[in-house]
């Protein structure tokens, strides 16, 4: 993790959303902030992602420009493979900024739309709606990302 990243997130572990329960960032247990979360996913993310996280059709295969469908955001999808922080960061900056090398996507980054504290609310919420075995698996990444290296 680079410098900027780790002050980043030094900055977003001492949230005021962020439990001492939880593992990771998002605030998932948070009846509040999942439901303002939920709210503003419908109004910014649903068009590409579902109403029911559900995706675009085909995800996985690359259209004729090369890039890839919306995928789900729900248990099917591999959204919950990815730590905290790497969700954080494709949310505010979009996926061709972080994964860069030409990597094409049409996922924006939604920086100049979401504060922070709206974007850790809107994948608390998709959080909050995955079965508690990818749950645990998610948590469990999480804290693998946050361990000191060796």
């Amino acid at each position: 993790m680079n410098k900027t990243a780790l002050a980043f997130v030094t900055v977003l572990l001492a949230s005021p959303l962020r439990t001492e329960a939880q593992a990771g960032l998002l605030p998932y247990t948070d009846a509040e902030a999942v439901a303002h979360g939920r709210v503003i996913y419908e109004a910014q993310c649903a068009a590409c992602h579902g109403t029911n996280l559900e995706g675009q059709n085909n995800w996985r295969d690359r259209d004729a420009d090369g890039y890839l469908p919306a995928p789900p955001h729900d248990k099917t999808g591999h959204t919950w493979h990815h730590p905290d922080t790497q969700l954080f960061m494709i949310t505010k900056h979009g996926t061709e900024a972080i994964v860069g090398n030409g990597y094409k996507s049409n996922m924006m980054g939604f920086d100049d739309v979401l504060s922070d504290h709206e974007i850790l609310e809107v994948l608390a919420y998709i959080k909050s709606t995955w079965p508690r075995r990818v749950i645990d698996t998610h948590n469990r990444i999480n804290q693998d990302a946050m361990a000191p290296a060796d």
